[in-house]
């Protein structure tokens, strides 16, 4: 079941990078971690003109908000499924 769920959230990060018109280059799936005790994974999607490309995600930098309406829009291709 987790890998069901990992391979749907990579497509749904590959949905939304394509609805953005940034396509996702690269996916990362990750199970890692020392600070959270329970099992979790990262899927992210990494493009070359990321700010941190080729560099990992975890711990580098100030997370950024969406803009709200942004936000909504990637949201309802969430919902969508």
């Amino acid at each position: 079941m987790l890998m069901e769920e990992t391979v749907r959230a990579g497509a749904m990060v590959r949905a939304i990078g394509q609805r953005s018109m940034r396509p996702v280059e690269k996916l990362n799936i990750a199970a890692i971690g020392n600070v959270t005790a329970q099992l979790h994974v990262h899927v992210v999607g990494r493009r070359r003109d990321d700010g941190l490309w080729p560099d990992p995600v975890w711990g580098r930098g100030p997370a950024i908000p969406y803009e709200p309406e942004v936000r909504d829009e990637l949201l309802a291709v969430i919902r969508k499924g």
